[in-house]
């Protein structure tokens, strides 16, 4: 697996790689791409446009960015693509980059009307924060292993500690450049999903099992 991931996670792997290489080359070309807040023509910067809310998570803003965000896609997302499959796997990681365009959409156009400036948000982290849920519901008790610092866990334990971290810097905004309600974001709509998916709250009740029902 290490060294031929799944069909889908090949191609998304390939295809930031791909544009990061393009915006290396082009540059500000791309930013009509990237996610711009309402308003944000007014302000000096570009305006929202509703395909933003996809392309923006394929762009990133610098090396270590990209690596960071590869890397989890690839050991949290093909393992989850090989469990659901390549279609729903597509479905899930897209609709996580979307709903954490969304919130941030909401975030940094609030700042805007409140006198902040235009800028623009890159980068598949909320689409790989979904994918850190849904690995942590999953396999709950799979251990992984933290790259700095290196230390070993459950991957739920993983979840919570970083949803947690997330929620604080972004309520406090200590660490200015990171789209924390992003990543949050990219959490609640994979959170989402998955309970859509098993039909339970808020989407239905949860039934009790029944014989020869496959769950995930």
């Amino acid at each position: 697996m290490f060294y031929n991931p799944p069909p889908v996670t090949k191609a998304l792997l390939i295809l930031n790689g791909v544009l990061f290489l393009a915006q290396a080359a082009i540059g500000n070309l791309l930013a009509p791409l990237m996610l711009w807040p309402l308003g944000g023509a007014d302000a000096g910067g570009l305006g929202f446009m509703p395909w933003q809310l996809l392309t923006y998570g394929f762009l990133h803003g610098n090396l270590p960015h990209l690596l960071f965000n590869m890397l989890a896609l690839f050991m949290f997302g093909a393992q989850l693509e090989y469990t659901w499959g390549q279609r729903r796997f597509l479905t899930y990681f897209l609709v996580c980059v979307v709903g954490a365009g969304l919130c941030q959409l909401v975030v940094v156009s609030w700042s805007l009307a409140q006198g902040g400036g235009a800028y623009p948000t890159v980068g598949a982290s909320g689409g790989v924060f979904g994918l850190l849920l849904a690995y942590g519901m999953l396999f709950p008790n799979q251990r992984v292993m933290l790259l700095i610092p290196p230390i070993p866990m459950k991957a739920r334990t993983l979840v919570i500690v970083y949803g947690a971290i997330e929620l604080l810097l972004g309520i406090s905004g200590t660490q200015s450049g990171v789209a924390h309600f992003a990543h949050l974001g990219g959490m609640l709509f994979g959170w989402l999903l998955i309970q859509q998916w098993r039909g339970r709250p808020p989407f239905g009740r949860r039934r009790p099992p029944s014989g020869n029902v496959r769950r995930f």
